[in-house]
């Protein structure tokens, strides 16, 4: 037995809350409250595989202030014990170096951790994105059925993101 389940509604609302506690602190720039949500041991990957330690996540939002909207997908949450995956879709509508705005779809990893401090609940120790592309291969027989109706508030990939702030 792996020790792997969904989790339940207490914990999704919970991490749910917390994904969007950082996705408004990322468009606002809210440095104190990603400081809270971010673990010192931190990982953030960034779509096109530039590597970043919360100190150096922290200082991209400070110095270049990149996000300019957000919106997530159908999010599946599985725990082990104190450690918590969340996959879904992610797109960010982001602000290019020249000024101008790109929008930039994918699916999103994020592992967290529950602090052994309850007060600090969960905080984020890893997150990857990878963008959605052309796919190489024809889908397989279990990928062609129907895509389920997705949550209401939920866009899927593709579809502007709503702007926050």
């Amino acid at each position: 037995m792996s020790g792997v389940e969904l989790a339940d509604a207490e914990t999704v609302a919970a991490l749910r809350a917390i994904e969007e506690r950082r996705l408004q602190a990322l468009l606002e720039g809210d440095l104190a409250t990603l400081d809270d949500l971010f673990d010192e041991s931190l990982v953030h990957i960034h779509a096109p595989g530039l590597v970043h330690s919360k100190a150096q996540l922290l200082e991209h939002v400070a110095t270049r202030r990149p996000y300019l909207g957000t919106s997530r997908g159908e999010l599946t949450i599985r725990v082990v014990g104190d450690v918590a995956v969340i996959t879904g879709d992610l797109v960010n509508r982001l602000r290019t170096k020249e000024g101008g705005e790109r929008t930039l779809g994918g699916v999103a990893t994020q592992v967290l951790v529950r602090a052994d401090d309850a007060a600090l609940g969960w905080r984020f120790v890893s997150f990857q994105m990878t963008p959605t592309a052309a796919q190489a291969w024809d889908p397989l027989p279990s990928e062609r059925q129907p895509t389920p109706q997705r949550p209401s508030g939920h866009q899927p990939i593709g579809q502007q993101p709503t702007h926050h702030g």
